[in-house]
């Protein structure tokens, strides 16, 4: 069952507001949150420490969410990866959730709808 004061959310994105929002709406929910703006440090951290959940954006100028979702998954197998980007395409949908992902929202969100997405990533599966 998950545990809000022990699970790990860790958040990449490459606008500084957005990680200041979404990270004190996560942060609010009890969930440990780790905040990135680059996919480098983000892959870094998950390949040292336990990640249960990672929020992913789409379109960062680095490496795009999922690239990272692709290393992360070799990386961390277990993290559950969560999809946000502020311009839906279908195609880039398709991918992300055939590569594993629980989630793929379209900015804005509503924030329960985030919260709803975390929480179901972090449900065992039976």
């Amino acid at each position: 069952m998950a545990n809000p004061i022990t699970d790990v959310v860790c958040l990449l994105d490459d606008e500084p507001s957005v990680l200041k929002a979404v990270g004190r709406l996560l942060s609010s929910a009890g969930w440990r949150v780790k905040e990135f703006s680059d996919p480098g440090e983000f892959l870094v951290y998950a390949k040292i420490h336990r990640t249960d959940v990672a929020v992913i954006d789409v379109w960062m100028p680095l490496m795009n969410g999922l690239e990272v979702q692709s290393r992360l998954s070799e990386l961390s197998p277990s993290t559950r990866v969560i999809i946000f980007t502020g311009r839906d395409d279908p195609r880039i949908r398709s991918t992300a959730l055939n590569a594993g992902a629980s989630a793929f929202l379209t900015k804005p969100f509503d924030d329960e709808e985030l919260l709803t997405a975390v929480r179901l990533a972090l449900t065992p599966a039976t």
